[in-house]
């Protein structure tokens, strides 16, 4: 279920992790309803309930949330600390600050600002940052800051710096909106937040450049995309959402990139929303996502 803005005021997301063990769900739920909590939904996954790991996300009404934070939280880490569990409370009515990372393809870029623009992304988007100048005008005409970053040939040193000199303090996650810049690993070992990416599922099988024309030469009969978080390993972090899409041979390289491209913002479109809910619990290398999707 998604809050509108205005139905998330008072709401509370728990976000519980650690050993599966008897008495969790009946902790975490006496431990809402004593605090006068009500709980609107409520999901959970054990990878194995003999010594397992266990995942639950809860959202709870309580009026007067904010005043009564602090006291959940001391009952929290009284309740859950005993039972080795980890725990996260978020006020689901302050929305996340996403920035966005793009280059000169701007239908993720655009599909972001018009979700966001219609309400249905819970986030704010303090500025998007590109290394070329051709959105400007799109981006500014959102009412969202533009901010030019020149980052070409080898030496991307100054441009990361100056990237996170922006960031810093303004932000609680970044989305890389086809970013056409490979992030160091400097660069992401300081941004000290998430970094979400999307590319065309087509890795490994047709990377580097024109991989739709690769595809088409190939005679693929799917494309897709595939939405992660970023890592030190190219391409290869915990995955949030992926989707594909039919295509056949009569269809041109053109043709494979436009419908690749609508696969890709959907894909993004759903992982940023679901970060944006704390619908993601990133274990390892991979990920557990309570999503709301059919």
């Amino acid at each position: 279920m998604t809050l509108h803005t205005d139905a998330r005021r008072n709401h509370a997301c728990l976000i519980v992790h650690g050993p599966d063990q008897p008495g969790i769900v009946a902790a975490v739920s006496a431990l809402i309803a004593r605090n006068e909590g009500n709980i609107v939904t409520l999901d959970q996954y054990s990878d194995n309930p003999q010594g397992g790991e266990f995942f639950q996300r809860v959202v709870f009404h309580r009026a007067d949330l904010t005043a009564t934070m602090p006291a959940i939280e001391a009952d929290l880490e009284k309740t859950l600390g005993p039972l080795g569990m980890t725990w996260v409370l978020t006020d689901q009515s302050v929305p996340k600050r996403m920035a966005i990372l793009a280059s000169t393809s701007d239908h993720c870029l655009l599909e972001l600002l018009w979700r966001h623009r219609r309400g249905e992304l819970p986030v704010t988007i303090p500025m998007v940052i590109s290394n070329h100048t051709n959105t400007a005008e799109d981006v500014r005409s959102f009412g969202i800051p533009f901010v030019h970053v020149h980052s070409q040939g080898p030496d991307k040193s100054a441009a990361e710096a100056e990237i996170l000199k922006l960031l810093d303090g303004n932000v609680d996650f970044v989305v890389l909106a086809r970013y056409m810049q490979i992030l160091s690993e400097d660069f992401l070992a300081k941004i000290g937040v998430p970094v979400i990416n999307i590319h065309h599922s087509f890795l490994p099988a047709f990377i580097g450049a024109a991989p739709y024309k690769k595809a088409k030469e190939r005679g693929v009969k799917l494309i897709g995309a595939t939405s992660h978080y970023v890592t030190a390993d190219l391409d290869e972090g915990p995955i949030i959402e992926q989707d594909v899409a039919r295509v056949d041979h009569r269809m041109t390289a053109a043709d494979l990139q436009a419908r690749g491209a609508y696969v890709e913002r959907a894909v993004l479109s759903r992982a940023v929303q679901w970060h944006a809910e704390d619908r993601v619990i990133r274990h390892g290398n991979h990920t557990i996502v309570f999503s709301d999707r059919p």
